[in-house]
């Protein structure tokens, strides 16, 4: 059978972010969550939520906080480009996520998307607000659908 869109709360894709995502824990809010199905299963899901960057918070934007596959063939790159239409369809005027410049991208140029540049790394932790140093702190490539 062949994939399908499927809706899903944010608590159902924490659950498989939880369980299969390999860098990344699951999000504390969102806007949507879109999930892909094969046969009925869940194999893959994207959740998008407000850009973490405060200077890309502008009320038109939105950010692919999560996009996490079972590894099904083509899952990755028909989440992605939900997300962006259904993006699209609420008002929006540009959908975001990051990249490590060790990931290939594949499925985001499958959607459509395209590198627009690349952050300088490093941690969030500040005097006026303490953070905790995440292993993640690394050059990452910025995507956008716009």
């Amino acid at each position: 059978m062949s994939l399908e869109l499927t809706p899903i709360t944010l608590l159902e894709a924490n659950d498989f972010v939880g369980r299969l995502h390999r860098t990344h824990k699951p999000v504390v809010g969102q806007k949507f969550s879109i999930a892909v199905s094969k046969d009925s299963e869940v194999v893959g899901v994207i959740i998008v939520g407000r850009p973490v960057s405060r200077g890309l918070d502008n009320g038109w934007t939105v950010e692919a906080l999560r996009c996490c596959t079972d590894g099904t063939k083509n899952a990755c790159s028909m989440l992605y480009g939900a997300a962006w239409r259904a993006s699209k369809a609420m008002g929006y005027r540009k959908l975001v996520t990051y990249t490590l410049p060790s990931e290939g991208g594949t499925s985001l140029r499958a959607a459509g998307w395209q590198v627009v540049g690349e952050t300088n790394g490093g941690n969030w932790n500040c005097e006026a607000r303490p953070r905790i140093d995440t292993e993640h702190q690394q050059r990452k490539l910025r995507w956008e659908a716009a």
